[in-house]
């Protein structure tokens, strides 16, 4: 199966190393995410989200969302979720 694109990086809060998505699909605790552009590419897993410093445990498209990352995302960077 193909990587579905969820989501696109609009921001990029340095400390804490946290990325802030334009949700374009659906995307829940446990995902596998990849990020990937000019200067980006990276798999993590989701532990947790914040929409307006309220945990969630799911997102749907139309949504904006953050959470931590392990290395720094640019804007315009994309976000798949890896299939299983």
């Amino acid at each position: 199966m193909k990587n579905q694109k969820v989501g696109e990086v609009f921001k990029f809060y340095v400390k804490p190393s946290v990325a802030a998505i334009d949700v374009l699909g659906e995307i829940n605790i446990g995902d596998k995410l990849l990020f990937l552009g000019a200067n980006t590419d990276f798999e993590m897993i989701v532990k947790s989200m914040q929409i307006e410093s309220e945990e969630v445990k799911n997102v749907k498209k139309g949504q904006k969302v953050g959470f931590e990352v392990p290395e720094r995302v640019r804007p315009n960077d994309e976000v798949f979720k890896i299939s299983k």
